[in-house]
């Protein structure tokens, strides 16, 4: 399942600016990917680069858009909640204005309505960031 940049934001929270995330290009049970262009009015730019709490944010959203798509589609309702908390992150470079970045997030486990991911952002084939996140639905 795809969405596309134009109704990305049916399934995450964010509004402009903070709409960290462009297409869902892939969600599955248990891995979502997505992409993103970092345009140069974006308001987490800095010296040309993204900032790193951007980039967690990226995350975070293609964390809960994979997971809303496939809630929707199985019939469930479109989870909501927050970000319970972020372990294990690790930077390895910023990207810069007018990258286009992929992030890959693996569901690792699932208790009830809590939720643990990794994730990692990508350009072409060097891994920018990674992460794990706990998010907590209501």
């Amino acid at each position: 399942m795809t969405i596309n940049k134009e109704n990305i934001q049916d399934f995450i929270p964010q509004r402009p600016p903070f709409v960290m995330i462009d297409n869902l290009i892939e969600a599955t049970h248990d891995v979502f990917q997505t992409d993103f262009r970092i345009l140069p009015d974006n308001i987490f730019i800095e010296n040309g680069m993204l900032r790193e709490f951007a980039m967690i944010e990226n995350i975070a959203q293609s964390s809960s858009a994979g997971l809303a798509i496939t809630k929707k589609y199985t019939g469930d309702k479109n989870p909501e909640g927050y970000l319970g908390a972020i372990s294990r992150l690790k930077l390895y470079e910023l990207p810069k204005v007018n990258d286009k970045i992929y992030t890959i997030v693996k569901l690792l486990a699932q208790v009830n309505n809590m939720y643990l991911l990794k994730g990692e952002n990508y350009l072409n084939v060097s891994k920018l960031m990674e992460c794990e996140l706990k998010l907590v639905g209501i």
